[in-house]
């Protein structure tokens, strides 16, 4: 493969698109059929595949150019105040031409290799820089992802939709196309370069509220194939896109001596409005060097890995840098040393940096010490009253291969001491902290803590999501020592094997009886949990305390078996219990998208209630998709179940055709929860006075067929972040102390 040539050979043209507006006299009448715009384009996609490299070579590979940046639009600048030497790193905005302020700048160049059969894709990444806030406010890495997830490469051809900014746009060329968009044969232009000519189609959607494109697409006169030789998109001002002000897409072709196309820039500019203050962005991607031949080392597609990256390298990526490149990403460095000279600068962005990872560097930019997470500082429930929390943890900067973690907690109202610590090994070198892809390590814990019965204690242990509407005794207290082993592939498969000492003991909420009336001061127990997950798709933004997926283009599927035998650190029964569930999300094109859980599980064994299975509830006021918000702590306790979440969030779908809630942008959401159990007879108290009785303030009710069921009703994007939904429970109504409905809100950040 020939090497990416230097950017001095690919000189970057910026365009202008224009608002399409197409007018027949006073009221248009359009119409798809017989339209021979209509036909043209069925003739433009049902070519597509003709025209595919990947498709009709058994070997496709080319070199990329990929910059993205991220800046302050129009940002106000005194050249005589304290930020007046950021004047000389201004840059300007293809879109309005207003002065950007670039914070980063991603830059990368790669050779991309593909083979047919099987097909397999590997990126080789020859050189990388990084530039700006990145790492100074967020995990760089995540960032990385974040950026490249956001702000996708786009191709027409390929798919039905066009996703960027978490959102889904209807492709011109895709299958619902001739039915979401106008189309025209608007004109007939010369290309001078090439000597031949273009024939322009113009497009627009029937109601520019919901996500699509206006735009132009430039064929080649008088060719059998179609080819599409340039694209140009332009958001609609009307789109129910949050904060985008403008965006604009621009595409160019060229055609191999086969035949197949092959795209040579790939352009999104993108400006942006938040609480009167603008913002831009754009990703730009420079391909030449195409070649069909077999490379030369053909085990680069045994590496697992997607993305190969370099280990040291001497190349300079100015060398590939567009010809317009005067400044913006080569001065980064140096505007970030003068910006780290301004003391409330330096300390403002460490400011936002603490609350974005919910940890508090103890010293520099390299600590070896965090405290967090702050927001569990301060939280509270019922059995603690108020509690107050404190943590330490070790970063990369300590060790590339071992981390530790340890807290202490105190309730105001149990006046006792809750802590827990962990050691963890990891066999692959970490540069921050241990949640970097992949985890491979062994991990050994200790806790003495409190434990939410029927709820997630992660989803309350922060202070706003610890406030409930209803008061919660089922609480215990809980020892657990675990050691772990993790390994994850490239391939997104993910292995846990955790063995673990657990031991309950009552609290003055919840006492251990038996049927015989026997109290239990504790009640221990050994345990093996192996759990498999598979996320083929998935990115995430990962701290140094969790993840949060910011992919959902792919499913997520786990099976959890645990197994504890009878007698082990004095175990009564044994446990013996599967879980599986499988998440995706079902995207409907410009229409929303559909999220469903599915999960089930089967407990084999006689057992006390602890080992059982219970549904998550959610007491407090904000909204969980993936909890029971009207069903109380340990409501039902069954052997067996299967649950199912399903929300859809409609982006507009029905409200973008009323006109006020059209002007407001606010849109709707529905969603379902289910869950359907049985409670065997060998695990039955009432039938075994040998096993422990249901705690007394939990009084579950035994399923007798019915599932339990609650739908939501939502209104979402008011004030563009903030969404309400109505909750109604609709069976099990009768059962002591229910709440039948409820109003849950939760804070929604949205495109």
């Amino acid at each position: 493969m020939l090497p990416f040539r230097a950017a001095a050979e690919n000189p970057e043209r910026h365009l202008t698109l224009e608002e399409v507006t197409v007018k027949k006299g006073k009221k248009e009448k359009y119409t798809k059929k017989g339209n021979p715009a209509v036909a043209f384009i069925e003739k433009v996609m049902a070519n597509r595949n003709l025209t595919d490299p990947k498709k009709t070579n058994p070997y496709y590979s080319y070199g990329q150019y990929e910059r993205i940046k991220l800046g302050l639009l129009d940002f106000p600048i005194d050249s005589t105040g304290s930020l007046g030497f950021l004047a000389q790193y201004l840059d300007e905005s293809p879109l309005s031409g207003g002065k950007v302020l670039n914070l980063t700048v991603k830059e990368k160049v790669s050779d991309v290799y593909f083979r047919r059969e099987p097909e397999t894709e590997r990126e080789v990444v020859r050189v990388r820089n990084r530039h700006g806030l990145d790492d100074v406010v967020a995990d760089a890495s995540s960032m990385q992802e974040f950026a490249n997830d956001i702000l996708r490469p786009i191709d027409l051809y390929d798919t039905d939709d066009i996703t960027i900014l978490h959102t889904k746009y209807v492709s011109p060329l895709g299958r619902v196309a001739t039915d979401f968009y106008k189309f025209y044969l608007s004109d007939t232009i010369a290309d001078a370069e090439r000597g031949d000519s273009l024939i322009v189609v113009s497009f627009l959607p029937h109601n520019p509220s919901v996500p699509g494109f206006n735009g132009r697409l430039y064929v080649v006169k008088g060719d059998s194939l179609t080819f599409i030789r340039r694209a140009e998109l332009r958001l609609p001002k009307a789109a129910n896109i949050n904060y985008v002000k403008d965006m604009q897409i621009f595409q160019e072709y060229d055609r191999a001596p086969d035949g197949s196309r092959l795209k040579t820039k790939d352009e999104l500019l993108i400006e942006l409005g938040l609480l009167g203050k603008r913002a831009f962005a754009s990703r730009l991607n420079v391909f030449n060097s195409h070649n069909f031949a077999a490379p030369h080392d053909s085990a680069l597609f045994d590496d697992p890995r997607p993305v190969i990256e370099p280990t040291v390298t001497d190349e300079k990526i100015v060398n590939y840098r567009p010809a317009d490149s005067q400044y913006g990403e080569a001065n980064m460095d140096q505007m970030m040393s003068d910006l780290d000279k301004k003391k409330w600068i330096r300390y403002s962005l460490k400011v936002l940096r603490t609350l974005v990872d919910d940890q508090i560097k103890l010293g520099g930019r390299n600590a070896k010490l965090t405290y967090g997470p702050i927001f569990s500082t301060v939280s509270r429930n019922d059995l603690e009253g108020w509690r107050f929390r404190g943590g330490l943890n070790t970063t990369g900067a300590l060790s590339h291969h071992w981390f530790a973690k340890a807290y202490g907690a105190y309730g105001l109202k149990d006046h006792r001491w809750k802590y827990g610590g962990e050691l963890e090994y990891s066999f692959n070198r970490k540069e921050k902290h241990q949640m970097e892809f992949p985890i491979r390590s062994v991990k050994l814990s200790y806790s003495d803590d409190v434990d939410k019965l029927g709820q997630s204690y992660s989803a309350t242990d922060a202070f706003f999501t610890s406030l409930s509407f209803t008061k919660n005794k089922l609480l215990t207290y809980k020892k657990m020592a675990a050691v772990d082993f993790n390994w994850e592939t490239y391939s997104r498969w993910a292995f846990n094997l955790q063995l673990s000492y657990q031991q309950q003991n009552p609290s003055r909420y919840v006492e251990f009886t038996d049927g015989y009336g026997q109290t239990f001061d504790r009640l221990a127990m050994g345990l093996a949990k192996f759990e498999v997950r598979w996320a083929p798709q998935e990115k995430y933004y990962q701290s140094s305390k969790s993840r949060r997926s910011i992919s959902f283009y792919g499913p997520v599927i786990r099976l959890t078996h645990t197994l504890g035998p009878k007698g082990l650190f004095g175990a009564r029964y044994w446990t013996n219990k599967t879980e599986a569930g499988i998440e995706q999300r079902f995207w409907l094109s410009a229409w929303g998208h559909i999220d469903l859980t599915v999960t089930g599980g089967h407990v084999w064994s006689k057992s006390d209630f602890f080992s059982l299975t219970t549904p998550e509830a959610n007491i407090s006021f904000f909204f969980n998709k993936k909890n029971f918000m009207l069903m109380k702590p340990l409501e039902f306790i069954n052997d067996s179940y299967a649950a199912l979440h399903m929300e859809y969030q409609a982006r507009g779908a029905l409200f973008n055709y009323i006109p006020l809630l059209k002007k407001l942008k606010l849109r709707e959401v529905l969603g379902f929860h289910s869950i359907w159990g049985h409670l065997s007879n060998k695990n039955n108290p009432a039938l075994h006075p040998e096993l422990l009785n249901f705690p007394a303030g939990a009084s579950p009710v035994k399923m007798n067929g019915m599932p339990y069921m609650e739908f939501n009703v939502g209104i979402e994007n008011i004030l563009t972040f903030l969404r309400v939904d109505y909750v109604r429970r609709l069976t099990y109504l009768g059962s002591p102390g229910v709440q039948k409905n409820g109003v849950r809100v939760s804070l929604h950040i949205t495109f």
